[in-house]
């Protein structure tokens, strides 16, 4: 064979080295990409839960001819939990449960409490649902405030932008 005809039958080592850092940004721009997308997942999944407790409050009020619960326990029949054991921890060990709690979805725990001024997020968290009775969201929908008897707050800490969500009932 000839010279010519062995340059025409292989790659150069420029060719070879720009596809493989063109892969390298390619799996770079991913893994970079993928925790954003886990993150919000898992929020989505917090909103789910958040609407859970939401319709759980106002079944309840339904059944209780307009009485709000007192404790997340009252609440784990409407969906579909059980009552937190004092002393259960989330993953991180910053709540500790109360024999008042519901416990869900092996997950999110549910604290009920009246609102108190000046109190406008207690325990929420990413893996506490902060429910206040007697309150309503702010206009922002990111901490609870005084509202009526008949009103209540439901608010749960988010892990993208670490922010909290109000829900009204």
């Amino acid at each position: 064979m000839s010279k010519a005809e062995l340059k025409q039958k292989g790659f150069t080592i420029i060719e070879v080295v720009l596809v493989l850092a063109i892969a390298a940004l390619i799996f770079l721009m991913v893994f970079i990409a993928l925790p954003a997308l886990q993150r919000n997942q898992r929020d989505q999944a917090r909103k789910t839960f958040q609407s859970k407790v939401a319709s759980a409050v106002t079944t309840y009020q339904s059944n209780k001819r307009g009485e709000l619960p007192t404790t997340g326990k009252d609440l784990s029949s409407y969906y579909d939990g059980v009552a937190a054991t004092a002393g259960k921890k989330n993953s991180d060990n910053s709540f500790t449960a109360i024999a008042n709690d519901g416990y869900a979805d092996n997950q999110y725990f549910v604290r009920i409490s009246k609102y108190a001024s000046g109190n406008t997020v207690g325990v929420a968290n990413t893996d506490v649902v902060q429910v206040y009775t007697e309150a309503k969201c702010n206009t922002t929908a990111d901490a609870a405030v005084t509202g009526t008897g008949r009103q209540a707050a439901i608010l749960m800490k988010m892990e993208n932008g670490n922010s909290v969500t109000c829900q009204e009932v």
